[in-house]
């Protein structure tokens, strides 16, 4: 059950790690990921070898984005059933890891699904878990093939609502493949923008308190050549009133029925900035990240992280002092309000971009009729 480490890289240089693949060793099957705790300083692989394993990498957010957090509940579903462990508890486990992105439950029930039906058309268990993998690495492909088309989609727009390219781009917390089977939702778009020389400059959130934006976002941007700046959140209004800021790009854990978005916590200040500004505020994720059995803003769960994450700093070499094992910023005793996302009312969004086409205005009727026809999508 212990998980296992293995470095990556040499001298420092930055290498093509995938940041999830299923492994087959000789002592049996594991998923590996590449633990997003330890970037910037370094690349270093997380092996689980079971679902409790992985549940704590989600918790722990070695693994984090909602589109990835499908694909590895899918493979923990996958893991747990070919090592022979309790399918059903260990999809419980997984689903309840993170509650507010609506793609790591997607991901568990589809491989579940696919568990159950052929278990019960073979009886076989063994045919059951290739069943249940072949589920997670079709999802795998799909985020792969849905990033590609979002980044397509997304510059798309960008171009139509601001021709002549040159774009500065705000974005917050990490987007890219870090995220995702493919190069990502949001930072995906400003990535293409970039190849086709439209990127000007990529403002890169820090992201407080776990520092997403400073740690991956900056890491990301800098192995792909982009052009970006580092600031702190709370310097985002200075830009926005400096007219230096010409879109916001950002991703989603969970979309609700009536185009609520549940993101990042400091998601929703920047929409409010954009719109005050005139700014387009657009949202970057897969159908899978629309969930039309949360209605609106007020039934999403947002997860509540704990305390010490505000009141003390954990990065890579910080010396560990603190209870929370990061170093304290606070006095001890300190309380914090630490929310790890918020949520944007659909007013306040330009527009949703998706694999599967672009909703703005973003209303509950467009949303249901962009499901559906995806739906159809993938039942055709």
């Amino acid at each position: 059950m212990a998980d296992q480490y293995a470095q990556s890289g040499e001298d420092g240089r930055p290498t093509e790690i995938p940041t999830i693949r299923w492994e087959e060793p000789p002592e049996g099957p594991v998923v590996v990921l590449l633990d997003q705790t330890r970037l910037p300083a370094e690349e270093v692989e997380l092996v689980c070898t079971d679902a409790p394993a992985l549940v704590e990498a989600i918790r722990s957010l070695a693994v984090r984005g909602a589109p990835v957090l499908g694909i590895a509940g899918a493979y923990g579903v996958a893991l747990a059933a070919a090592r022979g462990f309790d399918v059903d508890e260990a999809a419980t486990g997984l689903a309840g890891a993170r509650p507010t992105a609506v793609n790591l439950s997607v991901g568990v029930r589809r491989a579940r699904s696919a568990y159950r039906a052929e278990l019960a058309r073979s009886g076989d268990a063994g045919q059951a878990a290739l069943a249940a993998l072949a589920a997670a690495r079709t999802l795998h492909r799909q985020d792969a093939d849905a990033s590609a088309r979002m980044a397509e989609r997304g510059l798309a727009l960008l171009d139509e609502l601001l021709p002549g390219g040159g774009h500065r781009i705000l974005t917050h917390c990490n987007t890219g493949s870090l995220v995702s089977g493919g190069e990502g939702t949001a930072f995906a778009v400003a990535l293409a923008a970039h190849r086709v020389g439209q990127l000007r400059r990529l403002w890169v959130d820090e992201t407080r308190p776990l520092l997403q934006g400073a740690r991956l976002t900056a890491y990301e941007a800098a192995r792909s050549g982009m052009a970006y700046t580092l600031l702190t959140d709370n310097a985002a209004g200075s830009l926005f009133a400096a007219g230096e800021v010409d879109a916001v790009l950002i991703g989603a854990d969970r979309i609700a029925a009536d185009g609520s978005v549940a993101n990042k916590v400091g998601s929703y200040p920047l929409a409010v900035l954009a719109r005050y500004h005139h700014v387009p505020f657009i949202v970057v994720a897969p159908v899978t990240t629309v969930d039309p059995d949360t209605p609106d803003g007020a039934s999403i769960e947002v997860e509540q992280r704990p305390g010490f994450e505000v009141t003390e700093v954990a990065a890579p070499q910080v010396p560990v002092t603190g209870a929370g094992g990061g170093m304290p910023v606070a006095p001890l005793g300190t309380q914090a309000y630490n929310p790890a996302f918020d949520v944007t009312p659909p007013e306040l969004v330009t527009a949703i971009v998706t694999e599967e086409g672009v909703v703005s205005p973003v209303t509950a009727e467009a949303l249901e009729e962009l499901c559906a026809r995806s739906r159809e999508v993938t039942i055709g």
